[in-house]
């Protein structure tokens, strides 16, 4: 039987991450890994702000389970305003903020550097204010986001865990000759993802379940 069919049939029946509701405290359910669409769901189903990127959902459930309920917020309409000459003071969700040129170009005007490029705290910070509406942020608090002065809102890289272990599992020597490769990783990552190991990849991983599925 090939690798990657044993690694299926072993994550199948070796699965050990509880439901949901099973688990009983935070650091229990910080020991397993979730997607942010599994955060969403749970966020949903308990009445809990489902908004935001996995950092957000965690602190939410964080909070939940010290007895703390956070709750949806609800949005209201603004009209609408057009926005012709930009400022540090102008709010980001009033001139429609994108990560287009009218903004870049902005920036190198404003700070010199050409040509500016937005970092990935930038776009999580601008993702935050949006759905949170939070009309009072401007484009300078921005751009102090962007020298690391403010802190609103931190890119998740939590979400990079499985390229890298996708990056090291290929790059290990046992695997050169593996036909399908991607498989088998994604295969591992399951057993992982789903129990209490550190998230990453390691050749003892693949030596130890090897060995297992021989048995």
């Amino acid at each position: 039987m090939h690798i990657a069919t044993q690694l299926l049939q072993h994550t199948k029946s070796k699965m050990n991450r509880p439901n949901f509701d099973d688990i009983k405290t935070f650091e229990e359910f910080s020991k397993y890994y979730w997607y942010r669409d599994e955060l969403i769901k749970i966020c949903k189903s308990h009445g809990l702000m489902a908004s935001g990127g996995k950092i957000d959902l965690n602190k939410v459930i964080e909070k939940y389970f010290e007895g703390e309920i956070v709750l949806p917020v609800k949005r209201m309409s603004v009209a609408k305003k057009t926005v012709t000459e930009l400022s540090l003071q102008t709010s980001l969700i009033e001139c429609g903020f994108t990560f287009g040129s009218r903004f870049r170009i902005f920036f190198e005007e404003t700070t010199g550097i050409r040509p500016f490029k937005f970092n990935v705290d930038m776009v999580a910070t601008v993702k935050a204010v949006k759905e949170s509406g939070d009309d009072n942020f401007t484009l300078g608090d921005l751009l102090e986001i962007y020298y690391g002065r403010k802190t609103y809102a931190k890119y998740d890289n939590s979400a990079l865990q499985w390229n890298k272990f996708v990056k090291d599992f290929c790059a290990d020597s046992a695997t050169a000759n593996c036909r399908e490769k991607l498989k088998t990783a994604s295969c591992l990552w399951k057993i992982v993802r789903e129990s209490n190991m550190e998230k990453i990849y390691t050749h003892e991983l693949l030596e130890k379940y090897k060995d297992t599925l021989r048995e």
